[in-house]
């Protein structure tokens, strides 16, 4: 009986935990076309870009603090488990780094394009 209400107690700090947190990944920013964009255009797309980054980073940190949560609330966290949970966290985090390093480059091709437009 003692097991079974451990196992309850932790499975509802756990649920707690994730719960109070949940991480929400940020929406993707709609990135302007500089071969057609106004100068208007190019702005409000940094300023996107500059809200989904900062979105993105809070996204990071949510995530890493929730997976310090989660392991603080398994009482029996093996090695093997543990290693397992901070290969997920590793993959979800980088994913999340390659997408803003791509967002950041799409925009970059995209003044690059303006500019273009402008000088030709």
């Amino acid at each position: 009986m003692k097991k079974i209400t451990s196992l309850f107690i932790s499975l509802s700090l756990l649920l707690i935990a994730s719960a109070s947190i949940a991480c929400e990944y940020p929406k993707r920013v709609v990135l302007p076309n500089g071969n057609s964009a106004t100068k208007e255009d190019m702005i409000m797309g940094q300023l996107g870009v500059k809200e989904y980054v900062a979105s993105m980073e809070i996204y990071l940190e949510c995530i890493v603090e929730e997976e310090k949560q989660a392991r603080e609330a398994i009482a029996d966290l093996t090695p093997e488990l543990e290693q397992e949970r901070e290969d997920v966290l590793n993959k979800k985090y980088n994913a999340a780094v390659d997408e803003m390093e791509r967002v950041a480059a799409q925009f970059n091709a995209e003044v690059q394009a303006y500019k273009a437009k402008e000088e030709g």
